[in-house]
């Protein structure tokens, strides 16, 4: 129905303003008395088979709904009736930006992919915690970044201020030096800033941990899919020295290589169904290469349950959804995990 009925429909709009009016009607559905429960008996795959523990948490079913999507933690209750085991929200900044200057959200729909330049659009890390107070029962990453007008070499007080902020109320961490979106982030990949952004983070985790008797919390790293090998393998040697807790694979490419669409073109990152084999190649990459000595987060163009089972094969332990979930709707994720089910059986 979705791919037949509603998307065509849909994409006949812009992106981002289709974006905010789904999030509305999603949000408009969930409050009539019953429609939370329909959608979970569309699309929730309840099985305690599908439980994955990776970094001390156990989450419900390995299927994940990436970071960029909910960015200002608005709608992650609603969304998790939609079968997804786990809601990453933002990126965040310690202060409110617009972000780049619109228009920035492109279908390519010969390529099944999105280009975006959206640029870290987020209210702040402030107002997400405030609406994270009311979570109950969703598991819940935080994915932080730096804002745009912070010079490099002050990055890393961004990156601890949202830190401190969220501390409480998320389960998870994970660090974005890898969008393409903000000028001169990717720069922070490199081997010296990295591993002092990731070490400062890491010693505040556990002053946090020892000051006000809590649990650490697992800090992920999200890498390009555009790191050469050398670079890949100085990531494997970041993580094991700062013992974060393991990294996402991967962020957007600036890749434009064999696209179909007229707007190929267009300045940002690239996410969908070009950067399915590049993202499965680096998770194998850093799979074999540590001895799977850290989890991996999967994502990037799974389009399919098998597209999913390639990634968990390759060496990821959980995977994320984005681009193909707005494609392939909803049912992807009931897809994937019974998928899962059936390889385990």
């Amino acid at each position: 129905m979705y791919k037949l009925l509603i998307r065509p429909i849909l994409f006949q709009f812009d992106p981002e303003k289709v974006h905010y009016f789904t999030f509305s009607l999603i949000r408009f559905l969930s409050k009539i008395p019953g429609f939370s429960s329909l959608f979970k008996s569309l699309y929730l795959v309840n099985d305690k088979r599908l439980e994955t523990e990776v970094f001390g948490l156990k989450f419900p079913n390995p299927v994940g709904l990436a970071a960029g999507f909910d960015k200002n933690a608005v709608l992650y209750k609603e969304l998790s009736n939609f079968g997804f085991g786990f809601i990453e929200i933002g990126t965040l900044t310690p202060v409110g930006q617009e972000g780049n200057p619109k228009k920035r959200l492109f279908r390519l729909k010969e390529d099944s992919a999105i280009i975006n330049r959206m640029g870290f659009n987020n209210g702040g890390v402030q107002e997400a915690v405030e609406r994270l107070k009311k979570n109950k029962d969703v598991l819940i990453g935080g994915n932080i970044g730096k804002n745009k007008l912070t010079p490099n070499e002050n990055a890393t007080q961004d990156y601890e201020i949202c830190f401190e902020a969220l501390f409480d109320y998320v389960d998870y961490f994970v660090v974005n030096v890898s969008s393409p979106n903000t000028p001169n982030l990717r720069e922070l990949q490199d081997k010296k800033p990295l591993t002092e952004l990731l070490t400062t983070l890491q010693n505040r985790n556990l002053a946090i941990h020892t000051e006000r008797s809590r649990s650490a919390k697992p800090i992920l790293l999200k890498i390009a899919p555009d790191l050469t090998d050398s670079q890949l393998l100085d990531i494997i040697d970041i993580v094991n020295e700062t013992k974060i807790a393991g990294v996402i694979a991967t962020n957007t490419t600036l890749s434009r290589e064999g696209l179909l669409s007229e707007n190929k073109s267009e300045t940002g990152g690239l996410s969908g169904k070009p950067l399915t084999n590049r993202s499965t190649e680096v998770i194998r990459f850093l799979s074999e290469k540590s001895n799977k000595s850290f989890p991996i987060i999967g994502v990037g163009g799974i389009h399919s349950a098998q597209d999913a089972i390639e990634k968990l094969e390759a060496g990821a332990s959980l995977i994320q959804l984005y681009t193909g979930f707005i494609y392939e709707g909803p049912k992807l994720v009931k897809e994937i995990n019974k998928a899962i089910l059936k390889k385990k059986s």
